[in-house]
């Protein structure tokens, strides 16, 4: 290919000091072995572009922030003596209103007049058909605004495609969907709004797909720059955001990704105090403060979204801060859900429930075959009589093709270890059965109303229950509706005094935020916000709520161990 460089060093990505870079304002780039000439020449290129539609079209060397040219110098300037580029992946995360979708297109129009690849075929990815047509109309307005880029490319408004007439090369402007990327062995890629895209079902696929058809072009490049997302996050972006972090942080250090994450160190975002909501901090995550965003219009839309609660808080934070959504809040929400995240403790396993408990309850809640399998554990500490939880599910293939919005949750929660993804009809049943009976086992479960049911799709569980001689009166049938109402009361109640602690699972977590409260005109029931939105395990949690407030006693356990032995002193004869 003919490529020139003076690469010859190691590459590391991870950048240690990157909470102190962001509140001095320097670059989030760490010292790499660039080619300086190249990635210098890369930067005067996207300098000269100028925004098309704004006022006096000022070139991007006054418009973009200087997190655009720390993505291009490193990128273009990072091809080795034997033509292949070493930071090869970008990742960056930076809040709304920072000029992504048109410094984006600047980079592609930049990739174009760097490249050396005849007939190279370049994607710049947009997650809805709208997102791509104005990356579309921004890279064509550059190209427009000057005179030497209007003779060398032509745009095919039709298609979306501008094409180099020098080398045949190709900038195509897509939207990010299985068809329109199957086959494509691009030398360059750009994904706008990854966030959006990781809630398709196909997404993961898709992404395998892109990063296979670069693996030919030795040069090629990935490039993701995304907000925040504006839920939990889950699916392709979790795992990319995640892996992100670890190269950020030095505990990954293989593969050529360079992070560029614009976010608030975790204890500012979950803190009590809030230190995100102080404007004195938002500088921090605003690369393009001044240019594109200034805070006072930062603040006024914060004003707005405070008087419109918490749920808009949240959602407004996720992304103009890039704070990361734990739970989601909303405005008919469990009130447990408010001091769910707090009363997490990952040191909560079921075998530590076992060991440090005097009683356990059980809860199941059995959904239909687009549904859950939830089975919720409370065990009672044996001094502090606080209560413990552990939770686990299952669910059938079928809840995927059902709700194919939900796939990667499910995937991830797999992943996580929370959730089974059934191979085989009954073992949601059968495993269910097998972990109630080591229960029974250690001699924690009471000897009567142990195991709360809704009665409603139990039979598979019973079934499996009296091969280990578990039947009545240790399984009872708990009242749903509203008679279940002083479970999530009662237990809302201990998550925020502190005397309910649960195992932090994002599966829950997830579970927890689905969940509506539909006040009645004598009582109250809990449901879920969609059909997609499963709650099952929260329900088998309440389940297990109602018995553990029974104040049971371990069949295992003899009442002078709870009670003591009573002392009557009698009057000597």
């Amino acid at each position: 290919m003919g490529y020139a460089s003076s690469i010859r060093a190691e590459w590391q990505f991870s950048c240690p000091d990157w909470v102190e870079r962001l509140r001095e304002g320097r670059s989030l780039v760490p010292d790499l072995p660039l080619d300086h000439a190249e990635g210098n020449r890369a930067v005067q290129i996207f300098n000269k572009l100028r925004l098309p539609d704004v006022p006096g079209q000022p070139a991007m060397a006054d418009a973009a922030g200087d997190w655009f040219r720390d993505i291009v110098r490193a990128v273009f300037g990072s091809i080795d003596e034997n033509g292949r580029r070493q930071v090869g992946r970008v990742f960056g995360l930076v809040p709304k209103k920072n000029s992504k979708t048109t410094g984006g297109a600047g980079i592609m129009v930049t990739a174009l007049l760097m490249n050396k690849r005849p007939r190279a075929e370049f994607l710049l990815i947009g997650p809805t058909q709208e997102i791509a047509d104005t990356a579309y109309q921004q890279a064509v307005g550059m190209i427009e605004a000057d005179e030497y880029l209007a003779k060398r490319f032509h745009p095919i408004e039709h298609k979306k495609t501008i094409v180099d007439r020098l080398n045949k090369a190709k900038l195509k402007i897509k939207t990010f969907d299985m068809k329109v990327l199957t086959g494509t062995k691009p030398a360059g890629v750009l994904l706008d709004e990854l966030h959006v895209m990781s809630s398709f079902s196909y997404a993961s696929r898709v992404l395998g797909q892109i990063t296979g058809g670069l693996i030919p072009n030795p040069e090629s490049f990935l490039i993701i720059i995304t907000t925040q997302s504006d839920e939990p996050p889950s699916g392709v972006f979790k795992t990319e955001l995640d892996y992100a972090r670890g190269v950020r942080d030095g505990r990954v250090t293989r593969g050529g990704l360079l992070p560029i994450l614009y976010e608030f160190p975790e204890a500012m975002q979950t803190s009590p105090e809030k230190p995100w909501q102080d404007p004195a901090n938002w500088p921090m995550v605003l690369p393009n403060l001044g240019l594109s965003i200034t805070i006072d219009r930062l603040l006024e839309e914060w004003q707005e979204a405070k008087e419109k609660g918490e749920e808009e808080q949240r959602r407004w934070a996720s992304q103009h801060l890039n704070v990361e959504i734990g739970l989601a809040l909303h405005t008919n929400r469990w009130t447990g859900a408010d001091y769910w995240l707090a009363a997490a403790d990952k040191s909560i396993t079921l075998e530590y429930i076992l060991e440090h408990s005097d009683a356990v309850t059980v809860g199941a809640d059995v959904g239909g075959l687009d549904d859950l399998w939830g089975l919720a554990v409370i065990g009672r500490h044996h001094e502090t009589r606080h209560w413990m939880c552990w939770t686990k599910a299952w669910c059938q293939t079928d809840v995927f093709k059902a709700r194919p919005e939900i796939a990667e949750k499910l995937n991830d929660f797999a992943k996580d270890g929370d959730l089974v993804i059934c191979e085989r009809t009954t073992q949601d049943a059968e495993e269910a059965a097998a972990i109630i009976a080591q229960i029974r086992d250690s001699g924690l479960l009471p000897e009567e109303d142990a195991i709360g049911v809704d009665s409603w799709g139990v039979t598979a569980l019973i079934d499996e229950l009296a091969m280990y001689e578990i039947e009545e009166p240790q399984i009872r049938s708990v009242p749903q509706g509203g008679k279940l109402s002083a479970a999530f009361f009662g237990l809302e109640r201990k998550l925020k005094d502190g005397t309910c602690k649960h195992n932090g699972s994002a599966m829950m977590a997830w579970c927890v935020g689905n969940a509506r409260l539909e006040q009645r005109a004598t009582t109250a029931m809990i449901d879920k916000k969609s059909p997609s939105s499963k709650i099952d395990p929260l329900m088998a949690l309440f389940n297990a709520t109602m018995l553990m407030a029974m104040n049971p006693v371990a069949l295992g356990i003899s009442v002078y161990e709870t009670r003591g032995i009573l002392e009557i002193e009698v009057d000597s004869l």
